[in-house]
């Protein structure tokens, strides 16, 4: 049996080689020759490369961007002192974020034509009425002035050196939908 096994590997592997034959090698040598034969074209230089001037970076003799500036930190020392009232009664809507509050429209006083209450809403579809001097948002912002499309606030925020800063805001006129 082993034997047999032996016999027919050897004559496939001999009918394998025996397809190698000249005739496709002819085939083969003349496609080559045909090709050699067509004229060949063209390839057009490289393009010139691009001189850059060279820059020197000189960032050692800059401030550090993560220390402030120092005309920054004096001013922020040399300005009016701002701290929250810790005890201000908090109103309903400063318990949200000023990004989640909606203004939905304005009442108008109709005697002198001025904008008098602003037409808020909160993320629970509540409405609420604001005026002048009332706050709203998790930053203590107090309104200042409040406009037929926006309510113009003033929040307390951390400067980052350990004090208080005011930061101007606005809540501008939302579209009826979300």
């Amino acid at each position: 049996m082993r034997r047999s096994y032996r016999v027919l590997v050897i004559t496939f592997a001999a009918l394998c080689l025996s397809a190698c034959g000249q005739s496709s090698m002819d085939e083969l040598k003349g496609e080559l020759a045909a090709i050699t034969m067509k004229p060949r074209g063209k390839i057009e230089p490289l393009p010139q490369p691009v001189v850059v001037a060279t820059f020197i970076y000189a960032a050692h003799q800059l401030r550090s961007p993560f220390t402030p500036p120092g005309a920054a930190v004096a001013n922020l020392t040399l300005g009016k002192k701002v701290e929250p009232d810790p005890n201000r009664l908090h109103e309903p809507l400063e318990s949200y974020p000023l990004e989640s509050l909606r203004m939905r429209g304005s009442l108008d006083w109709a005697k002198t034509g001025q904008v008098q209450q602003a037409i808020v809403e909160d993320p629970n579809n509540q409405e609420h009425l604001v005026r002048v001097g009332n706050y709203m948002g998790k930053n203590q912002g107090r309104v200042v002035a409040i406009t037929s499309t926006q309510i113009a606030l003033i929040e307390i925020v951390p400067d980052g050196h350990g004090g208080w800063v005011e930061r101007p805001r606005s809540l501008l006129i939302s579209p009826s939908g979300r």
